[in-house]
């Protein structure tokens, strides 16, 4: 992966631009994920959340959480001398899930991030990509000492043996590369699965 500057310029012979969608529940370190891992400064759209939001926004695990993405995230990865990854972080809350199907719109794949204090925040995020059929992986950001198994997760999310479930550190730039590489191995698999035997 390469190494993050705040102003490093796009390569001309840059042709190909892939996109992924990282999605989640509210305050599940979506915005955290993009940040670490992008090679640019990111574009974030945060703001600090207001009295406004008391009563819309579920906030119950993540009090002291301040600010809050209110259209979507955007990083960048230099794969190499033609590809480019995009990263679009989603904003969680339900009042802005209608900008998830735009920003599904030409996505190879999805990271779902699961923060296990609101694991049920995950399943609108699961159910809209099964819905457009998009590849997904699911990733455990570990905020704090894990309390159940990735099999316990699996289970409560009720997610098939072929999707690809890992633990992760958001803050961590090598921790979200290795997210971000296992949703590449999975896109790999899918494709090879689809090839028509000779």
């Amino acid at each position: 992966m390469p190494s993050r500057t705040s102003d490093q310029p796009l390569r001309e012979t840059a042709r190909d631009a892939l996109k992924i969608v990282i999605v989640g529940g509210f305050g599940a370190g979506k915005t955290t994920l993009v940040n670490s891992v992008s090679e640019i400064r990111p574009l974030s759209t945060e703001e600090v959340m207001t009295q406004a939001g008391i009563g819309i926004d579920d906030r119950e695990g993540v009090l002291t959480k301040t600010t809050t993405t209110v259209a979507f995230d955007f990083g960048r990865i230099t794969l190499d001398d033609e590809k480019v990854l995009y990263l679009f972080g989603a904003p969680g809350q339900e009042r802005f899930w209608f900008l998830w199907d735009r920003l599904f719109a030409g996505t190879l794949g999805a990271v779902v991030l699961v923060d296990t204090r609101r694991l049920s925040d995950c399943w609108y995020a699961i159910d809209r990509l099964e819905h457009h059929g998009l590849p997904f992986v699911v990733a455990r950001n570990n905020f704090d000492e894990p309390t159940h198994s990735l099999e316990q997760v699996r289970a409560a999310l009720s997610l098939g043996p072929d999707v690809p479930l890992l633990d992760c550190d958001a803050r961590k730039r090598e921790s979200s590369g290795d997210v971000l590489i296992a949703l590449v191995r999975h896109l790999h698999s899918l494709s090879h699965a689809l090839e028509p035997t000779p």
